[in-house]
């Protein structure tokens, strides 16, 4: 949804949709935003949620400078960015949403601090409503790597788990700073070599990991016979507030892509019918299997990582080739268009020359744009 106005520097939106690309957005291009409307329909609990109110709070400690104006209802917010400061920072995530949904600002805002981020964040590790911090590690980190070319410095690490709806889990990102991003060409993905998964019990029986790798592996076996699935068993204070297990598999192709799935538990608010080891083995195999069947060089759940990276690169044509793009990616592109000014073209690979369609899986998509030239100028020259 483009902006509805725009006030000199300022953007104005409405509405509670796609908050986190906003600002992150704007963190990172030093315009302003308005969003008006938060959820003023909604009779109940009209204004932020609690969780978005953390990411804020999380950006505030980030930047040097920001100013942020909530109005009495919280359904309309003014946020004003300051400097990217990062440096050392410990921030209690809300157990509304997983950790997984602050680390995405922090990786796409964490190249270009002043200072290298070394982040401690507490709360809910594995949830159903964001990427774990599994997922992340192989998805996404595995995507920035390929932009910062030198990956020292750059760490995510689970130091205890904690499942929904409680947490009590916390996770260290830390990330090096960069001057430039570079421009990268990337359209081939590469066959997939082996699978690799964790699984992950806390306060509940170690049978039932073992139950679900039993299955996981199962369907794996019949597609790769290069499969290895690490069972994570928790207990004590190790093991946060709640009881759950669950499941994260990766898929690594020749060329370094990594394709990822989750799945997890429910929990008793969620379900009264507790869930079956077996069906969340199987569950997130075929999973897994729908998103290598969607191909492309990045999960879909980082393709608006991989367009950010390319509009911020150097002055150079970047090509990307991902699966169908997600309703997220997209509205991702259109922000990128409001924010930055910049605009990908975006197309089908051609077929081969005898006319057959070389693409495997789903029909792909090309990306290509020119980068801005993007560089930090927080960082200090060496």
């Amino acid at each position: 949804m483009p902006p509805i106005a725009q006030e000199g520097n300022c953007l104005i939106y409405r509405g509670s949709n796609f908050l986190k690309q906003r600002l992150v957005l704007s963190c990172l291009s030093g315009k302003p935003v308005k969003i008006t409307q938060i959820r003023a329909d909604d009779e109940q609990a009209p204004g932020l949620r609690e969780y978005e109110i953390s990411l804020i709070r999380l950006l505030d400690k980030l930047t040097n400078g920001t100013k942020i104006e909530l109005n009495t209802a919280g359904t309309s917010v003014m946020f004003s960015p300051g400097l990217l400061h990062g440096g050392a920072l410990q921030h209690d995530c809300c157990v509304q949403r997983g950790i997984g949904y602050f680390l995405d600002a922090l990786i796409a805002l964490g190249p270009f601090c002043k200072f290298p981020l070394q982040c401690t964040l507490r709360g809910v590790t594995n949830s159903r409503d964001s990427p774990s911090v599994d997922h992340i590690k192989g998805g996404a980190l595995s995507l920035l790597k390929r932009f910062l070319l030198v990956d020292e410095g750059l760490e995510l690490r689970v130091v205890r788990r904690g499942v929904a709806p409680l947490g009590g889990g916390e996770v260290f990102f830390s990330c090096p700073v960069r001057k430039s991003l570079r421009a990268i060409q990337f359209q081939e993905q590469g066959m997939v070599k082996r699978i690799r998964g964790t699984v992950y019990a806390c306060k509940v029986s170690p049978a039932m990991a073992n139950r679900t790798v039993e299955a996981a592996k199962g369907c794996m076996l019949k597609f790769l016979p290069d499969v290895y699935i690490y069972t994570d068993q928790n207990r004590g204070k190790l093991s946060g507030n709640s009881p759950g297990f669950g499941i994260c598999l990766l898929a690594e192709t020749t060329d370094g892509v990594c394709f990822a799935a989750d799945c997890i538990s429910n929990t008793r608010e969620e379900s009264e019918t507790p869930s079956i080891p077996e069906d969340l083995g199987r569950e997130v195999a075929m999973r897994l299997l729908d998103e290598i069947y969607r191909g492309g060089c990045c999960d879909s759940a980082y393709q608006w990582l991989a367009a950010l990276y390319m509009a911020l690169g150097q002055k150079h044509v970047s090509k990307f080739q991902t699966g169908p793009l997600s309703t997220y990616t997209v509205h991702f592109l259109q922000h990128l268009r409001d924010f930055f000014s910049i605009t990908f073209k975006l197309e089908n690979p051609e077929a081969d020359d005898d006319g057959e369609d070389d693409v495997r899986g789903a029909q792909k998509v090309l990306l290509t744009c020119v980068g801005i030239g993007y560089t930090n100028i927080s960082k200090r020259v060496l």
